[in-house]
């Protein structure tokens, strides 16, 4: 007989097949593949066969054949027939399983708990996404959507999104955005290797002038691409972008400038007005481009929101942003509004077709902007991060005041300032009360030449609601003693 397959997916949870083949007449074949199903465990105990009229119109044999087959495996226990019930793979019992030896694996090192609390930055809080109004414009979003949005993507991203984008960018950050400006891509990474490459053939060349205090994993990205960066030093009005025109070590060199202008990472503070007009004359008279990573630009506390660098020259400025911090890192989504003569070469490293951002969640995020629920959500958890920030000023008021956090006007973190020489022992406190901290020397850049403070980056937005109390108890146990 020749090898054919059945589905026999009725009413399983999954697709499950009967091989027919090898040697024997059809009721023969029949009975041992139905037989090897039964024992391999395709078909498991109390699974629903097909009636045997369909099953023989689906094998082309005769009915008959199909009911002898199920007659003799019932006879044999592999199956059983009652009345009402149709015929279903008998219940029985797993044969023993074979005794055997382990062998001994490797020693392997012991893998640490998790730790109890987490306050660590960068992460907003998971609980809050907004689950329901995301269901709603995702169902909004895909009933409206043309069929060519479910073709090969648009490398430069659908153009609702952009369109979204363009308004609540120029609306709420101050962006100069055009539609056709803006390129669509998974976050801030992506846009980095997008600009700079992946082993030294991207677009834009080094020496690239970055803060002295930034993330370590941006730095390898930009290593991986084999650019060279030259930190600039900070200070309390931000990066010292006079250094861009200095002589010390090749800065004089430096292409272009990777900054966090409105709240700088992880020190905390804006760019003070004077170097933010001074960074867009470096890069008039260089010939130079200002990299803006607008990081949690939506949420300030104390101040007013400050707009966007791009503002002040939309040629000299690529702006970054995603949706990792005001919606979730788990949203593949962010964006690039670059400089005319950028745009062609961005989309020819991107490619043909969309690889990375899912253009259904592109279409949803579209429409919880235009919908109002996006700016609903930023100012939910405006209010909702700024007072756990008061609740951390509050706690160390109460149980640290030798301890001033800086930097807490803004974003998801703050910094706290220790005494000289005690920040890895305070890190090394924070573990033993199950609390996951990170020190301020994690984010130094190592060339950097400034003074290195000791100091926490504090996290204050991903602990659930419920820890958040026990979470800063266990800090302010952690802190070195006044």
């Amino acid at each position: 007989m020749p090898e054919s397959w059945v589905n026999l997916a009725e009413r399983i949870g999954s697709d499950l097949y009967l091989e027919l083949s090898g040697a024997g007449g059809r009721r023969t074949v029949l009975i041992r593949a139905l037989r090897d199903a039964v024992r391999e465990g395709r078909l498991a105990p109390g699974t629903r066969l097909p009636p045997y009229r369909s099953l023989a119109a689906d094998l082309g044999i005769a009915r008959n054949t199909v009911a002898d087959a199920y007659a003799e495996l019932v006879a044999e226990g592999w199956l059983t027939a009652r009345q009402g019930s149709g015929t279903r793979v008998a219940e029985r019992a797993a044969p023993p399983a074979r005794t055997r030896v382990p062998k001994r694996a490797p020693a392997r090192p012991a893998t640490p708990a998790p730790p109890t609390y987490d306050l660590r930055q960068g992460r907003p809080d998971a609980a809050s996404f907004p689950r329901t109004a995301w269901l709603a414009a995702a169902r909004r979003a895909l009933n409206a959507a043309p069929n060519d949005a479910f073709g090969p993507g648009d490398p430069q991203g659908r153009i609702e999104l952009r369109r979204a984008l363009a308004d609540y960018l120029g609306r709420a950050r101050g962006v100069r955005a055009d539609p056709e400006r803006i390129v669509v891509c998974s976050g801030f990474a992506h846009a980095l290797r997008l600009l700079f490459g992946s082993g030294g053939g991207g677009m834009l060349k080094g020496p690239l002038a970055v803060e002295s205090y930034g993330l370590g994993f941006h730095r390898s990205i930009l290593e991986t691409a084999r650019v060279r960066t030259v930190p600039l030093g900070l200070d309390e009005e931000g990066a010292r972008i006079e250094e861009l025109t200095g002589s010390q070590r090749g800065r004089r060199a430096a292409r272009s400038v990777l900054l966090t202008p409105a709240h700088q990472f992880p020190t905390g503070g804006p760019l003070h007005p004077a170097r933010r007009a001074a960074v867009i004359d470096w890069a008039r008279t260089h010939d130079g481009l200002v990299l803006e990573d607008d990081y949690d630009g939506e949420f300030r506390y104390d101040r007013e929101p400050v707009g966007a660098v791009q503002g002040l020259d939309s040629e000299r400025v690529v702006y970054m942003g995603s949706v990792s911090k005001s919606l979730s890192p788990g949203v593949r989504l962010g964006w690039l509004v670059l400089p005319e003569h950028l745009i062609d070469e961005v989309l020819t490293a991107k490619g043909e077709r969309e690889a990375w951002a899912s253009v259904t969640d592109q279409l949803t995020l579209a429409d919880l902007i235009e919908s109002g629920h996006y700016d609903r959500h930023i100012r939910r958890m405006r209010q909702r991060y700024r007072h756990r920030r008061d609740q951390l000023v509050a706690a160390l008021a109460a149980h640290a005041p030798h301890i001033g956090p800086t930097g807490v006007a803004a974003g998801l973190h703050a910094v706290l300032r220790l005494p000289p020489g005690t920040e890895q022992s305070t890190v090394k406190a924070a573990s033993w009360q199950g609390l996951a901290l990170e020190g301020l020397a994690d984010f130094r850049h190592p060339d950097a030449t400034m003074p290195a403070p000791d100091g926490l980056v504090v996290g204050y937005s991903t602990p659930p609601e419920h820890a958040y109390g026990a979470a800063l108890e266990a800090l302010c146990r952690a802190l070195p003693p006044g």
